[in-house]
This record gives C-alpha cells, sequence and structure tokens, in this order.
C-alpha cells in the first residue's frame, strides 16, 4: 500500500509540476511611426513549452507591441487566448473603435477589423510557433497621434501601415537569463521632440 501511495504522488507531482521550457522572447527593429518619424519597435511575448509526449500543448502570452515614444500598446492574440476577437484567423490584433483607421482607404475601424497580423498567410498560426522570425502586417492607422492638450498630451501614435508585411527576427532565450532581458527604448528621443 506504501508503495502505492508514493508512485501515486510520484505520478501527481510529475503531471502537476510539468515537463515545460520557458521561454522569453523579443524583438526590437527600426521604422516608421504614421507621421513618418523614425522610432524603434519591441515585440516581446513568452512561451511554455512542453515534450513532445507531454499531454499539453505549448502555450504563450499575447504579443505585445510597443512603438517608440508612443502610449499606445497593442497585443496579438491567437485562437488559444482569451479575448482573441473577431477580426480574422492566426494571430491578430483588432482595431478600436474611434482609435483607428483602415489602410489605405481611412475608413474608420471596428472591433473586426484586423489592424496587425503575425504570419498573415498562415490562418492556423500560433504565437507558441513562432521560431526565429515573424512577417508582421499593419493595416490601420490612428485616427489621431495625440490626446489631451498642453502638458497633458500624450502621444498614441505606431507602426506606420504597409501594404508589404515587415520581416521581423526573434530573439529566443530562457526565461530569466540574462540574454532574455527586454530591449529598451532611447527615450532620450521623445524628450528631443
Amino acid at each position: 500500500m506504501r508503495r502505492f501511495l508514493v508512485l501515486t504522488l510520484f505520478v501527481m507531482a510529475l503531471f502537476t509540476q510539468g515537463c515545460a521550457s520557458y521561454y522569453s522572447h523579443s524583438a526590437m527593429f527600426p521604422a516608421e511611426n504614421s507621421r513618418g518619424e523614425p522610432r524603434q519597435v519591441r515585440l516581446t511575448w513568452q512561451t511554455a513549452e512542453y515534450p513532445g509526449w507531454w499531454l499539453r500543448s505549448n502555450q504563450s502570452t499575447p504579443i505585445r507591441l510597443e512603438t517608440q515614444c508612443s502610449e499606445r500598446v497593442w497585443r496579438l492574440r491567437d485562437a488559444s487566448h482569451e479575448g482573441a476577437g473577431n477580426c480574422g484567423e492566426g494571430i491578430a490584433a483588432c482595431g478600436e473603435p474611434g482609435k483607428d483607421l483602415s489602410f489605405p482607404k481611412k475608413v474608420p475601424a471596428t472591433a473586426h477589423t484586423r489592424c496587425m497580423a503575425v504570419n498573415p498567410s498562415e490562418p492556423g498560426a500560433r504565437i507558441a510557433d513562432i521560431d526565429g522570425k515573424l512577417e508582421l502586417a499593419v493595416s490601420c492607422m490612428p485616427k489621431t497621434v495625440s490626446v489631451g492638450q498642453g502638458d497633458e498630451k500624450r502621444n498614441i501614435d505606431y507602426l506606420r501601415a504597409s501594404s508589404v508585411p515587415y520581416t521581423v527576427y526573434v530573439r529566443k532565450a530562457p526565461r530569466g537569463a540574462l540574454r532574455a532581458r527586454v530591449p529598451e527604448f532611447d527615450d532620450g528621443v521623445c524628450d528631443a521632440e
């Protein structure tokens, strides 16, 4: 009986702890915002990767996309995430009514407008499967690039829309490793404007 109990506890510990390897993913690349100003764009996310024999699929957080000097943060999700939205299959971020315009027609975006997509030619794409590089399609532009007035003015501009997807090379590192640190923006560029 004792041997059975020890074996049961061992098996339960194995399955509840999991055998995942945890990784941080990041990319930073130069591009222009919708006003044509040179900016750095940063993408970050995390994954939990399980061995092939494990019962669970690899998991990820949404991709966080930030543009230097802007407070606007985009979150791209796939079908495995809550709140994935209804703007198409694959990895995408939907527009926000009142904040975004579709490109190039400049029609007001709805909650069903696909403003950003990763690997858009792969409708079943998942963030957990991205390895090495990705294609980022941007098909919206901000309705306005700032909100507020005077000292309260805040920049909400973001990566310029393009008919050709951006090719982005991604760095992957074990979570907690020194090389897993998220690249920092140079805020001096923003202060100078």
